[in-house]
């Protein structure tokens, strides 16, 4: 009997929900919390800003007209010069001399070219 009693209870327990049961939250609407971390980040972030890039706009609108007339001026001797310069990845750092000159060496052919092997080095018969 007290078998019988025993396993009818724990089959009950067993069968019903538990009491304490973590139910689901109701859903949220609108941004999650990841989202609304997100959104005050970047708000702080856009606030913190704010100062420097009204500066910056400030130093473009005093600088704007002498950047235009110096690009008037040195576009063409620019675009003149990138036509002769090929590859800028073949030319060394600028150096400055002792006397003020600015040189721009040209580096080595063996760091430039790439290396090829001799006919029928490392070659795979098929």
């Amino acid at each position: 009997m007290k078998q019988i009693l025993i396993a009818a209870s724990a089959a009950i327990l067993l069968a019903s929900p538990p009491a304490f049961a973590e139910q689901d939250p109701p859903p949220r609407d609108g941004p999650s919390l990841i989202e609304e971390g997100a959104r005050m980040f970047f708000e702080g972030l856009m606030q913190e800003a704010r100062p420097a890039m009204e500066g910056m706009k400030e130093m473009a609108e005093r600088l704007g007209p002498q950047l235009r007339e110096f690009a008037q001026e040195m576009g063409p001797a620019l675009a003149e010069i990138l036509k002769d310069v090929e590859d800028l990845s073949v030319y060394e750092a600028p150096e400055k001399l002792p006397n003020g000159d600015i040189i721009i060496r040209r580096k080595p052919e063996s760091e430039t070219a790439p290396e090829l092997g001799t006919p029928g080095e490392d070659e795979i018969d098929i």
